[in-house]
C-alpha cells in the first residue's frame, strides 16, 4: 500500500465544548488532513436606510396657537386704537401730520394820475418753520435749532440768537413761527438747496442730520418803489410786517393790504404732502390807488428843491402844485428824502411829509389873507394911500420892514409889492374900531382860509399848525400875525391859500387821492372834496392883479419868477425860524407862493426853504427860481396856453 493509501490514524483532540456540533451528514476531516474551509454564511442584500419623523401635528398646534395669539393681541390693539383711543390718536395724527400757514394777500399798487407806476408787489416768500421739527425727538440732537440759526443767519440777515429762540419756543406744541419776512425767490431757492444738500447726505450718511427739514415757506410778496425816491415823502413804505409805515401806505392801509387767507396741509419731513389734500382760505387781495398826482411834474419839483437846498446848504425844503380847479395835488415833493426800497440808509428826521408836518411861522407870503380881509370888509382898495414910516410903534415894540427906508408913499397894492410889515399893520388896523377888534375879523378870516384846522388830507403826521384865539394873542402877535409871524402853517396850508385866491375865493379842500380800483376792476372815484367860500370872487381877482404887481412890477420882491409869456401872481416871504431843536429863532423860513396865469389861474406853486446857510436867504432870491423852474414845467406839461393879455401895471406909488 503506498503512503497515500495507507490509512490515516486519528488523534484524538480535546474536547470543544464551545463550538456547536456539527451540521449532520457532514463528513468530518480526517487526521492530519487540512481543515476544510468553513465556508461564510451568506449576507442579506443592505436594503436603503429610513428616516423616520415624528408626528407633525404636535408642531402645527404649537404655530397655530402661537398665531391665534399674535392675531388677538393685534385684535385688541386695533379695537383699541380705532374704537377705544379713536379720538385721541386722530387728534395725535391730525396734530403731527397738519400744519396751517397765513396766506398773504396780494398788496394794491399805487399808481400816478396817468397810471404810472409808482408802487408795486413783486413775488417773495415768507421764511417760516415748524419746531415741532426742531426737538431732540425729531432730529436725535440736542442742539437742532442752533445749528439751524447758524446755517439761516446769514442768508436771511437775522440775528443767529433770535433764530434760535424762535426755533425753540417756550410752548412746545406751536408748529408755526415766522422766520423772515418778504424774502425774495434768491433767498428761498438759497435755502431749499441747502435743505436738499443736508437730506441727500443723511440719506448717504446715517450720522448726518437735516437741521432744515423743518424750514418751509409761504408765497407772499415783496414791496417795491420802481421810481427810488420819488415821491416817497407821499408814498411812505411798507415795514417788515407788511404793514404800512408811513404815507398813503399807512393812511390807506386797508383799502392796499386786502385780506389775508389760510392754508391747512399735510407736510413730512418739512416738505407739503400734495396727496394728503389741503384746506385753503383764499386771500383777497387788496385795491389799487390812483393818486392825484404826476409823475413828471413831481420829478420837475423834486430835482428843482433838491438842488437849490443843496446850493443853499439848508435844513430842508418842499415844493407843492396844486390844480387850482380840483384842489388836486399834482406834486409835492420834499429834500432831503428817502428811499422806501431800503430805509437802511436814511435818517429819521427825513422820514415822512415834511410838507405837511413841519409847522413854521410862513412870513410875508401871509400877508395875502390880510389883504382879502381888508378887501373884502371894504375898508381899503388897491389905491387907498398908505405912508408907510421907516419904524412904527405899536405896543411894547418898535416894528420896522425888511431894510431901512425913508418914508415910503404907497398905494395898498404897493404895500403887497413891496411886502411891507409895517404897511400891513397900518392897513390891517382899520378892521375894527379897536385892536381887539380888528383882531376877531383877522382871525375869522385866517380860519376860513383853514389856518389851525387839518387840511383835509387825512395824512399821516400832518399838523394844523398853530393859530390862537384872538383873546390870547399877545401885544406883540396883535402886530405881527398880520405879515405872518407869530403864527404857524405847513406847506400845504400855505399852497391852499393861493389856490383859494385862484379859484375865484372858493377853498378846495387838497385831495391826493384820484379813486381807488378794486381785484374786479371796477373803479370807484374818491369823494368830492369839500368847498367853502372865503372871499366874493371880486375880491379875489382884485387880490390875483394884485399879486401881478410883486412879481411883474420893478418895485415888486419877486421878479425872480417871472415867465415869458405867461402873467404870474405870486408873494415872496422872509420870516425869522424857529429852531425845532432849541425852540428859539435862528435861521429863515425862504419862501414863494403864486399862481398861473394870473388871470385864467391854473396852477398853484409853493416853495419854502429852511434855514439857507449859503448864499441869500430872502424868499425871492432863492425861491423865487424854484417856483419859475416848476412852473414852467408844469405849465407846458399839462400844456396851457399863455393868456396873452396885459399885465395889470396897478399903481406901487403915489406922491404926497
Amino acid at each position: 500500500m503506498s503512503d497515500r493509501e495507507a490509512p490515516r490514524r486519528r488523534v484524538p483532540g480535546p474536547a470543544r465544548h464551545d463550538r456547536p456540533d456539527r451540521p449532520s451528514g457532514r463528513p468530518r476531516p480526517g487526521p492530519g488532513a487540512r481543515p476544510a474551509r468553513r465556508p461564510s454564511a451568506a449576507r442579506p442584500t443592505a436594503a436603503p436606510r429610513t428616516i423616520r419623523l415624528g408626528s407633525p401635528r404636535p408642531r402645527l398646534r404649537l404655530v397655530g396657537v402661537a398665531l391665534t395669539l399674535v392675531l388677538i393681541a393685534f385684535t385688541v390693539r386695533l379695537l383699541q386704537v380705532q374704537a377705544v383711543d379713536a379720538s385721541t390718536y386722530a387728534a395725535q395724527a391730525d396734530a403731527n401730520r397738519y400744519v396751517g400757514a397765513v396766506l398773504a394777500a396780494e398788496r394794491g399798487g399805487i399808481t400816478d394820475r396817468n397810471g404810472v407806476e409808482l408802487a408795486a408787489s413783486v413775488d417773495a416768500y415768507d421764511i417760516t418753520a415748524d419746531p415741532t421739527l426742531f426737538t431732540r425727538e425729531q432730529l436725535k440732537v440736542d442742539d437742532g435749532p442752533e445749528q439751524a440759526a447758524a446755517l439761516l443767519a446769514p442768508i436771511l440777515g437775522k440775528d443767529q440768537a433770535e433764530l434760535a429762540r424762535l426755533l425753540r419756543p417756550a410752548n412746545k406744541e406751536l408748529r408755526y413761527v415766522k422766520l423772515a419776512s418778504r424774502q425774495t425767490p434768491q433767498v428761498w431757492k438759497q435755502i431749499k438747496d441747502l435743505r436738499s444738500a443736508l437730506s441727500d447726505k443723511a440719506e448717504e450718511d446715517r450720522s448726518t442730520v437735516n437741521v432744515l427739514a423743518g424750514v418751509l415757506s409761504v408765497e407772499s410778496s415783496k414791496r417795491v418803489y420802481p421810481n427810488a425816491d420819488l415821491a416817497a415823502g407821499i408814498l411812505g413804505w411798507v415795514n417788515a410786517d407788511g404793514k404800512g409805515g408811513g404815507g398813503i401806505e399807512q393812511q390807506l392801509n386797508k383799502v392796499l393790504a386786502g385780506q389775508d387767507g389760510k392754508i391747512r396741509y399735510a407736510q413730512s419731513g418739512g416738505r407739503q404732502v400734495p396727496t394728503a389734500g389741503s384746506t385753503e382760505t383764499p386771500a383777497v387781495p387788496g385795491s389799487d390807488i390812483e393818486l392825484t398826482i404826476d409823475r413828471d411834474i413831481q420829478w420837475a419839483a423834486q430835482n428843482a428843491i433838491t438842488e437849490q437846498v443843496e446850493e443853499s446848504k439848508a435844513d430842508r425844503g418842499y415844493v407843492i402844485v396844486q390844480d387850482t380847479r380840483t384842489g388836486e395835488i399834482l406834486a409835492m415833493a420834499n429834500s432831503p428824502g428817502f428811499d422806501p426800497n431800503d430805509l437802511s440808509g436814511a435818517e429819521s428826521a427825513n422820514l415822512g411829509n415834511a410838507a405837511v408836518q413841519d409847522a413854521f411861522e410862513p412870513g410875508s407870503t401871509a400877508k395875502v389873507m390880510s389883504m382879502a380881509a381888508v378887501l373884502e370888509e371894504n375898508v381899503a382898495t388897491p389905491g387907498t394911500h398908505v405912508v408907510v414910516p421907516n419904524r412904527l410903534h405899536r405896543g411894547d415894540r418898535l416894528f420896522k420892514d425888511d431894510i431901512d427906508h425913508p418914508t415910503w408913499y404907497l398905494t395898498l397894492n404897493g404895500v403887497l409889492a413891496k411886502s411891507s410889515n409895517i404897511g400891513t399893520i397900518l392897513a390891517t388896523g382899520q378892521l375894527g374900531k379897536d385892536q381887539a377888534e380888528a383882531n376877531e375879523v383877522l382871525h375869522s378870516y385866517l380860519r376860513k382860509f383853514g389856518l389851525g384846522d387839518y387840511t383835509g388830507l387825512g395824512f399821516p403826521g400832518e399838523t394844523k399848525g398853530i393859530l390862537a384865539p384872538p383873546d390870547q394873542w399877545s401885544t406883540s402877535q396883535q402886530y405881527t400875525i398880520p405879515f405872518g409871524q407869530g403864527v404857524s402853517i405847513n406847506a400845504m396850508q400855505a399852497a391852499s391859500v393861493y389856490s383859494t385866491i385862484a379859484n375865484g375865493g372858493v377853498r378846495i379842500e387838497p385831495s391826493l387821492v384820484r379813486g381807488t380800483e378794486g381785484p374786479d376792476g371796477t373803479f370807484t372815484p374818491a369823494e368830492k372834496p369839500k368847498e367853502t367860500r372865503v372871499v366874493s370872487e371880486k375880491t379875489a381877482t382884485t387880490l390875483a392883479r394884485m399879486l401881478e404887481s410883486v412879481v411883474d412890477d420893478e418895485e415888486g420882491t419877486g421878479t425872480k419868477a417871472r415867465i415869458p409869456g405867461y402873467k404870474v401872481a405870486g408873494k415872496t416871504g422872509t420870516a425869522n425860524r424857529v429852531d425845532p431843536a432849541t425852540g428859539k429863532y435862528r435861521g429863515y423860513t425862504s419862501s414863494f407862493a403864486g399862481f398861473a396865469p394870473a388871470d385864467q389861474p391854473r396852477i398853484t406853486v409853493y416853495c419854502a426853504i429852511q434855514n439857507a446857510t449859503e448864499g441869500s436867504y430872502f424868499g425871492g432870491q432863492i425861491c423865487g427860481p424854484v417856483y419859475k423852474q416848476v412852473m414852467e414845467f408844469a405849465l407846458k406839461s399839462l400844456q396851457v396856453p399863455p393868456t396873452g393879455s396885459a399885465p395889470a401895471r396897478l399903481p406901487v406909488t403915489f406922491r404926497p
